[in-house]
């Protein structure tokens, strides 16, 4: 197995950036993870282990740095917090990561072409946050009601209207 395939390890300190739990990822493993990527910037799809438990992530660089935050559930996991010393083990995730749109969103947005268009303007992280919660809500009348909310924001030209969560 290749350098750039090759599961690799370091250790580091939790540190904090604003509220945000992270460890900074080494230059060589980031340059490594970049060529198995074959890309030269932007976020870095990630998996491995901190302390040994499993996880799925993203390397970002924020204020200079190659950041791997460490959220909630993967400080839990470890049993680890902010100043605790760790050892993590990183590899390129190469499986997908795409979100399905519910078919009911679909037929939606097929039937309005003004927030389909809006809604391929979004960022993928707006669309996939969008996605995402559509994706979690478990009846039928919330999928629907939740749905025509994001179809009036999506027609909102100022879309300062927040998706009410409910």
């Amino acid at each position: 197995m290749s350098k750039t395939q090759a599961r690799q390890s370091f250790t580091a300190v939790i540190d904090k950036v604003d509220i945000n739990p992270y460890v900074e990822v080494p230059d060589d493993i980031v340059l490594n993870l970049q060529q198995g990527a074959k890309k030269a910037k932007g976020p870095v799809p990630v998996k491995g282990t901190l302390q040994g438990k499993p996880f799925s992530a993203t390397l970002v660089r924020f204020r200079g740095l190659w950041r791997l935050y460490i959220n909630n559930v993967m400080r839990n996991s470890a049993s680890v917090e902010v100043g605790d010393q760790v050892t993590i083990e990183l590899e390129l995730d190469r499986s997908s990561r795409s979100i399905s749109m519910p078919p009911e969103f679909i037929v939606a947005l097929s039937k309005n072409k003004p927030a389909w268009e809006a809604f391929q303007k979004l960022t993928p992280s707006r669309q996939k946050e969008i996605l995402l919660y559509l994706n979690n809500l478990k009846q039928a009348k919330s999928l629907e009601r939740n749905i025509e909310r994001i179809l009036q924001f999506l027609q909102d030209e100022k879309r300062s209207k927040p998706v009410e969560r409910s």
